[in-house]
């Protein structure tokens, strides 16, 4: 009986083995994470610094509104005529409508100097700008163009004076899913653009 056994071991050993090669084998490949928000921007060596920081621009931008059918973490492709396509591995940190929150406000903290009180709240602040956006569309096809709307309101704080807009993106998406982040992260920046020209026309 001990010669038996000692014969079956090394079979066993060998199944073993294969199956677990063959389990790595259909192992799902490892996820991708994109990000929208803008890379850290550094003061130029020549801007002198000044002695006493002006008083920062307050801004609120509140939680943005998106299609449900994108309201994920996965990206999702739409070729603007209802078929979609859900990429499992190509993904956002978070939720797509908090990304795009995220990546504006810093966008927007970056081009006007401002500090975006959503989470943190400020009290006593003079002037504040609350900042509603709401993506009404964004299609996306690989290796071809990503097109959006994204409406946009600015309300100034105490008095109630708003401005309202919507800021429009056609843009090649060349080089496969990195390409359309490329184009999605461009949609942010116009976005926040438009934005911080009417948060400049409220505050003259």
């Amino acid at each position: 009986m001990t010669g038996r056994l000692n014969l079956l071991q090394p079979a066993a050993a060998l199944a073993i083995v294969s199956a677990a090669a063959g389990l790595a084998g259909c192992a799902s490949p490892e996820a991708r994470y994109y990000t929208l928000s803008p890379a850290a921007e550094v003061r130029p060596a020549t801007t002198p610094v000044p002695s006493q920081a002006p008083e920062p621009v307050w801004i609120e931008v509140a939680p943005v509104r998106v299609p449900e059918r994108i309201n994920r973490a996965n990206l999702v492709l739409s070729n603007g005529s209802g078929r979609l396509r859900l990429l499992e591995q190509d993904r956002w940190p978070v939720s797509f409508p908090d990304e795009f929150r995220d990546a504006l406000s810093q966008r927007l903290q970056v081009s006007l100097g401002a500090v975006d009180t959503y989470q943190h709240g400020r009290s006593g602040v003079a002037s504040l700008y609350r900042v509603s956006a709401e993506v009404v569309q964004i299609d996306a096809e690989i290796d071809e163009r990503v097109s959006a709307i994204v409406n946009w309101t600015v309300r100034r704080l105490p008095d109630g004076k708003v401005t309202v807009g919507h800021t429009r993106a056609d843009l090649a998406a060349a080089g496969g899913v990195d390409g359309v982040v490329a184009a999605y992260q461009q949609v942010v920046i116009n976005t926040a653009a438009d934005i911080s020209a009417a948060v400049r026309s409220l505050r003259s």
